[in-house]
């Protein structure tokens, strides 16, 4: 992470791709008071959710899906090109309203925030995310401006970070690769070719080596099975062949594993591992972990992980946040990664899954190791102390 006033370069052309708008707002006039008119505003328009039609009257909160994990919600009656005018407000004259910009960006969803940079540069003729790197430094700068890219484009960027520059960030790449769906994994393709003139697998074949290189080439491929029937015979099968594979085996093979681990279905995955389980007595991690021992240049580091990431995804990535945040010194761009891509997708399972692991609150673990602006904001996505 840079140092305070560093800020993380410049930003992707994708930042502020136009995608759904909802609608959103605290921080706007007092109850009661008319909006004000914003120059370069379109006519209201249906065919355009958010831009210019004005919050409605008696604006009725979005409809939370059913079974919804995620701490952060639409806000009801957001529009961008209001939300916008928040923002230039809180950079405007001599200081910095950070509270204005945490309270903004810490009660939208991604799709009701991606807007907000193409809005600013309709309304004001000037680029939003220039404007915030001069107005904002450190982790919150890096903070605010992550969460204002679409959650591709984020992908994509952490895994050139990941990638780029002397060492390899392996954890970021698998943390990545292995908790995406098929389409997320094929956009992240898309951009990462479109930002960086090279393809994503490219990038990991001439960075990576060996089995850990063919892992991440097999998942960058966004090819895996996504049904969600189980095969139980089919998982006896599995497990039988990683049994021989590893356990039952001199030496490891390797290439068992990246087969049915990369290409087989998560509900499939995690119905092998209790048939492994039965099978030969002990539980497939512990079994990797004896593979490991003096084999780390191999892969199975990263095969332990995404074991890991497949069986319990809440609990990996609060063991993510907690490796992040203990002992010296904060990985902040991990921190940042996991409670940015998270905040909308299972959030509450992994405040759970902390407080269970760690005896407790993932608030309390940010209250006591992250400070400012910066811990504001990183409490509102993670969005509760329980």
């Amino acid at each position: 992470m840079p140092p305070t006033g560093g800020g993380w370069g410049a930003a992707p052309a994708g930042y502020g791709a136009p995608g759904g708008a909802q609608q959103g707002y605290p921080g706007g006039p007092a109850p009661g008071q008319p909006m004000p008119n914003y120059p370069g505003a379109p006519s209201t328009n249906p065919s355009m959710p958010g831009y210019g039609g004005g919050a409605p009257s008696h604006p009725q909160a979005p409809a939370i899906p059913k079974g919804y994990r995620g701490s952060i919600k639409d806000f009801p009656g957001a529009d961008p090109l209001r939300d916008v005018e928040v923002l230039r407000k809180a950079m405007k004259g001599f200081g910095t309203d950070e509270n204005a910009i945490i309270e903004l960006l810490g009660n939208r969803t991604n799709k009701q925030r991606v807007p907000m940079v193409a809005a600013y540069k309709t309304t004001y003729g000037k680029d939003l995310i220039h404007d915030l790197k001069s107005e904002l430094t450190g982790n919150f700068e890096n903070l605010v401006l992550s969460m204002l890219m679409s959650p591709a484009h984020f992908d994509a960027s952490e895994l050139r970070e990941a990638i780029k520059g002397a060492g390899t960030d392996e954890a970021c790449l698998i943390e990545i690769l292995s908790s995406r769906s098929n389409a997320e994994i094929q956009e992240i393709n898309r951009i990462y070719k479109a930002e960086y003139g090279k393809k994503l697998e490219d990038a990991i074949s001439s960075d990576t080596s060996g089995h850990f290189r063919r892992l991440l080439i097999s998942l960058s491929q966004g090819n895996r099975d996504e049904r969600e029937t189980v095969d139980i015979s089919l998982a006896k099968q599995d497990a039988q062949k990683l049994y021989s594979a590893g356990e039952n085996k001199v030496g490891t093979d390797e290439s068992q594993f990246n087969a049915i681990l990369c290409a087989r279905s998560k509900p499939h995955l995690r119905a092998v591992f209790q048939e492994y389980q039965k099978m030969s007595g002990r539980d497939i991690e512990k079994s990797i972990c004896r593979e490991m021992s003096g084999n780390l240049e191999s892969g199975m580091v990263a095969v332990g992980t995404l074991l890991k990431c497949i069986r319990d995804t809440p609990t990996y990535f609060a063991e993510r946040l907690h490796k992040a945040m203990k002992g010296a010194g904060t990985k902040d761009r991990t921190l940042i990664r996991v409670m940015v891509s998270r905040s909308e997708v299972d959030m509450l399972d992994i405040r759970q899954a902390y407080v269970r692991t760690y005896g407790k609150s993932l608030y309390t673990d940010i209250s006591g190791d992250t400070s400012g602006d910066y811990k504001k904001l990183l409490l509102k996505l993670c969005g509760g102390s329980d």
